[in-house]
């Protein structure tokens, strides 16, 4: 039974609350998160050619990307503070802007020491740390920026929002790759729950579309080759003819309160976050157990953490990266946490839209949860022309589908073995 633990520490029996009131987003799709949700209901891609640099020149075997397009910082902050923050921090800070002014939140002196921000990302300023390096070669030690270190680090996000917002409270950085905004996610919940805080800025970002990390992937043979003519068909999780991922960039902001905090000061509740479970494969460090066994226990722990039974999640925002293996294994481990049930649960492949962000993509996942819940529709996963047979649960394909859902179980999973999950639920 759950109850309100009131100021300071919960005790081991009542726990408070979750909720989320708040959501902001900079991506592939749009700078803002009602116009990201619209087009991600209409089942748009933001898959383009990669127009930052001219990938084809330098050799590239992936020329196509999920690039943040046309975006000016300066219409969600002071423009001097942007050209002191790698493009990662940006995104961070513009949607976490926006998810307060959606929360209607205004930091002031009784609560911004109550605030926290607890932040993802899976790579860090990895812009500045190839242009720093760029400088250094050609021009000397000398050159090199001073606000070069303070560009580069993964906790940058975290430390501008707060600069940015007047926030006071527990702040810190989350990084475990692909898995890292469902962790920030549920480390966020947690403080809340532990009475750390009494609200959190959460989410997660990425920006490190570089030649060399594009290069790395295509050796590791993670990223998508054969659709580089057709980028918007070339992301296509659980699809036979899929052939990797597309790299992606964005930053996503939920905010999240407790369920006293956010009623006192009249807040509208979106949903509440429910549950959270993580685990770690201890196989490989790039690949998932043929099983999906670290999956599995990251699923069921979440649902635990929720206080529900498999059979009252209804809806899956898979982590279906496009990969081989990735598709395969989820499948395989939804199927054993959801048993025969499984093929009447609607799984969604948002990355099929989207491409995959790495640390930046459990938020953006998270907060379409949220929208299938409040307006009772379900992202398509696009691309899925030609189901893989291993592959064979109700992906929503293609088209967008009407349908009330009350629990959804948001996965996120990562190199290094990392699993984490969330479950997100209608608030009542």
């Amino acid at each position: 039974m759950r109850g309100e633990a009131g100021e300071g520490q919960a005790t081991g029996v009542e726990r408070r609350r979750v909720v989320v009131t708040g959501i902001g987003s900079v991506n592939p799709l749009a700078h803002a998160w009602g116009e990201t949700w619209a087009k991600l209901v209409a089942g748009e891609s933001g898959i383009a050619r990669i127009a930052k640099y001219d990938a084809e020149s330098l050799n590239l075997e992936t020329i196509i990307a999920g690039e943040v397009k046309d975006f000016d910082p300066s219409k969600w902050m002071d423009a001097k503070a942007a050209r002191r923050m790698d493009p990662f921090t940006q995104y961070a800070v513009a949607a976490s802007v926006e998810a307060m002014a959606h929360a209607r939140f205004e930091v002031n002196e009784a609560n911004r020491d109550r605030i926290a921000v607890i932040y993802a990302t899976g790579v860090g300023g990895l812009k500045t740390v190839v242009e720093s390096e760029t400088t250094r070669q050609q021009r000397g030690p000398r050159r090199v920026s001073p606000f070069c270190v303070p560009m580069l680090m993964p906790n940058a996000a975290a430390g501008h929002i707060s600069l940015t917002l007047g926030i006071r409270g527990a702040g810190m950085a989350i990084g475990s790759a692909c898995a890292s905004s469902n962790d920030a996610i549920g480390m966020a919940m947690a403080a809340i729950r532990l009475g750390w805080a009494d609200a959190v800025v959460t989410g997660g970002s990425e920006a490190a579309l570089e030649p060399v990390a594009i290069a790395g992937f295509n050796q590791a043979g993670a990223l998508s080759t054969k659709y580089n003519d057709a980028p918007t068909k070339a992301s296509r999780p659980f699809d036979r003819d899929r052939d990797g991922f597309v790299f992606s960039e964005m930053g996503t902001t939920l905010i999240l309160e407790d369920e006293a905090f956010a009623r006192a000061r009249g807040a509208t509740i979106l949903a509440e976050l429910a549950g959270y479970g993580a685990s770690m494969d201890s196989f490989h460090l790039t690949a998932p157990p043929p099983d999906g066994n670290g999956a599995v226990r990251a699923m069921r722990a979440a649902i635990a953490d929720a206080g529900l039974d498999p059979e009252a999640i209804d809806y899956v925002s898979a982590h279906g990266t496009s990969t081989g293996p990735n598709d395969r294994t989820e499948t395989l481990a939804l199927k054993a946490v959801l048993g025969a049930r499984a093929y009447q649960v609607p799984v969604t492949g948002l990355k099929s839209m989207t491409g995959h962000s790495a640390g930046g993509c459990g938020a953006i996942e998270a907060a379409a949860a949220v929208g299938a819940l409040l307006d009772d529709i379900l992202p398509p996963t696009i691309n899925l022309d030609n189901p893989d047979p291993d592959c064979d649960l109700d992906y929503v394909p293609n088209v967008a589908r009407r349908t009330r859902v009350n629990a959804v179980l948001s996965n996120g999973f990562g190199f290094g073995g990392h699993n984490s999950c969330l479950v997100i639920q209608r608030y009542v």
